[in-house]
Order: C-alpha cells, then structure tokens, then sequence
C-alpha cells in the first residue's frame, strides 16, 4: 500500500520536476531554432546534422531519463556537435 503510495507520487514529483525544462526547450525550439522555428525558412533542408536534432534529442533524453541524466546527455550531444563529426542517426 505504501509502496504504490510513494511510487506514484515519486512520479507525480518529477513529471512536475520535468515540465520547466521540457517547456524552455519546446520554447527555445518554437522561436530560435534553425531546425524548428523562425529560422526554418532560411533552412528549408534543416540546420543539424544528426537526427533528431540536438533540441529534440534533448528533449526526448529529459522525457526518458529524467532532468539531470537527460540535461547531461543533451550536453554530450552539444558537445558531440562539431564540424568535425559525421552527423547521422543518433536515437536517445
């Protein structure tokens, strides 16, 4: 009883944890985003060279692993961004 007790609100907890950081990059991706927002037009084929692109990835690894494993693999991914890299298909 107790048990699904503090499993529910444990989810309950970081759903509400999740949301600010799910709502800045869906806000950042509506406005200043290359790939996403304003700035589409001026790249109809896309900016980022891994798919999904680095906001969404980010997005999805928030979503699937929580606020700070997926804040540290967005930041990989950032940092993995670079002239250098290959690009491609990159799933969380």
């Amino acid at each position: 009883m107790w048990k699904n007790f503090l499993l529910k609100f444990w989810r309950e907890i970081t759903f509400w944890i999740k949301q600010p950081f799910l709502g800045l990059i869906r806000l950042y991706q509506k406005t200043l985003s290359p790939d996403h927002g304003l700035l589409k037009g001026i790249f109809p084929a896309g900016f980022c060279k891994y798919s999904p692109s680095c906001s969404e990835y980010s997005y999805q690894a928030i979503e699937k692993h929580g606020v700070i494993m997926g804040l540290l693999k967005g930041l990989w991914r950032i940092l993995r961004c670079n002239p250098f890299s290959k690009g491609g298909e990159d799933r969380v």
